[in-house]
């Protein structure tokens, strides 16, 4: 290691897509800028996360609508094959997983990328350790952003450690089905992955330790679809206890549960996330290596020439918002004006099939939070376009309102494009628009969205 450390301006330690944009705007802004990361510029979202994965939901949507098509519109017989799905996700989505035409992109903007581990070594220091072991020691003069992200959970099941398993990156990589999966955990990725394997005719078990699918959405969302991946032909299994897992001599595997057993070919576990937080040398600034999240205040300070954005922050891993927060943080290291970071209306969106959109608080949280609610449920296939839609049209606009104040805190929009009707429904949560002033607009004829207006009705009983 160098006695002296490199000066630079700023130092951004992972390049989701948070820390690429902060980086790539500090750099062309004219900042010297050090941008690390220890695996692929870019992070989970294009590579193992999003991009792929809505290929692979694009796909299976496509054959679940190729299979509504003697019902709606004659006679069709389709050849399922995984082969193009793979194909795309190398080839398009991915570049074969290599991150060169990001890195050129972020060093045409001006910053400097080392592929490698950095690590806090002090107040605005980073030591970046190289795949091969050297160590370069830079001292930013304006500070240090930390973009960790997280990685796949491996919750403490017996057996689960020793008995070979995929997550979310290997299931996006596949090039062969097996013929039955089980998935541990219903939330948004287990429940994504599972239709789509199921939709390519792999036999599938989800086994998930809640009482519903998708624990943080409005129960009533998670339990319809349950019922709907039932029709399909997945078993779903909730209120779960896992005693153990087991290894089979063939390659399988088999989920041990307190009343039965699952066995299938492979074993999905997408049962959360890890923050990356625990080799981030964050003792060496007064901060716990031990501790979920990082606390940052409305600008993403965590502390002196110090920034936080994205999952490890603890305000909802999504991809929108670490790019939400990195603009908060640019502004912050340039010293330019904008509006703090506010999270009442953080939308969110499972892309399954019914989409699960939701935005703000839910029924229960609002509750919790003291608030006197109304609520409104209108079943979005009772609605003309539901009704004209036909097979594949199931869902729900759920809203929650504070009475109090006559404005939505929150609402869900489950259905076909129901990540698009929930725009609505987050501009209403984020302006705080009165639901009156939402009552008196002019909903167009026949649309999905409309079952919104529906619920505004509901809501006034």
């Amino acid at each position: 290691m160098s006695d002296a450390p490199e000066q630079v301006d700023l130092v951004v330690v992972g390049l989701g897509p948070g820390g690429e944009a902060l980086a790539t705007g500090a750099a062309q802004a004219g900042l010297r800028v050090v941008a690390v990361d220890k695996h692929l510029v870019g992070g989970e979202c294009p590579y193992y996360g999003c991009i792929p994965s809505k290929m692979m939901v694009r796909a299976a949507d496509a054959l679940a609508e190729s299979h509504r098509v003697n019902e709606l519109a004659g006679e069709a017989t389709v050849v399922r094959s995984w082969t193009p799905v793979a194909e795309r996700i190398a080839r398009d989505a991915t570049d074969h997983w290599d991150d060169v035409v990001a890195v050129r992109r972020l060093e045409d903007a001006g910053a400097t990328v080392l592929h490698g581990t950095g690590r806090l070594a002090g107040e605005g220091t980073v030591a970046v350790t190289a795949p091969d072991g050297s160590t370069r020691t830079f001292e930013a003069a304006r500070g240090v952003v930390l973009n960790p992200g997280t990685r796949p959970a491996l919750p403490p099941i017996p057996g689960l450690a020793e008995t070979p398993h995929w997550t979310n990156r290997d299931a996006v990589r596949v090039t062969e089905l097996p013929g039955s999966l089980a998935v541990i955990g219903g939330g948004p990725i287990g429940c994504e992955m599972a239709q789509v394997f199921a939709r390519f005719g792999v036999r599938v078990t989800i086994i998930e330790v809640g009482p519903h699918l998708l624990g943080p959405v409005e129960p009533e969302a998670g339990e319809l679809l349950g019922e709907l991946f039932a029709q399909e032909g997945i078993r779903v299994v909730t209120a779960a206890h896992i005693d153990r897992i087991e290894a089979g001599a063939d390659g399988g595997v088999t989920v041990h549960l307190a009343d039965g057993a699952v066995r299938a070919d492979k074993l999905l576990v997408a049962a959360g996330r890890t923050p990356n937080l625990d080799d981030l040398g964050l003792e060496t600034v007064g901060l716990d290596p031990s501790a979920r999240t990082i606390t940052v205040d409305e600008r993403m300070r965590a502390g002196e020439r110090l920034w936080a954005i994205g999952d490890v922050t603890g305000h909802g891993a999504f991809t929108h918002m670490s790019m939400y927060q990195s603009a908060i943080a640019r502004r912050d290291v340039l010293g330019e004006d904008g509006a703090p970071a506010s999270y009442h209306a953080v939308p969110h969106v499972t892309f399954t099939d019914p989409e699960v959109g939701g935005v703000g608080m839910t029924e229960k949280q609002a509750r919790d939070a003291g608030l006197t609610v109304r609520v409104a449920t209108t079943p979005l296939e009772q609605s003309s376009r539901g009704f004209t839609h036909g097979p594949g049209a199931r869902g729900l606009i759920k809203l929650v309102e504070d009475a109090d104040r006559g404005v939505l805190v929150g609402a869900t929009a489950m259905g076909p494009a129901g990540g698009e009707i929930l725009g609505l429904l987050a501009l209403a949560v984020h302006a705080q628009v009165p639901t009156a002033t939402l009552r008196m607009m002019i909903f167009a004829y026949p649309t999905f969205h409309r079952a919104i207006e529906t619920a505004l009705g509901e809501l006034a009983e």
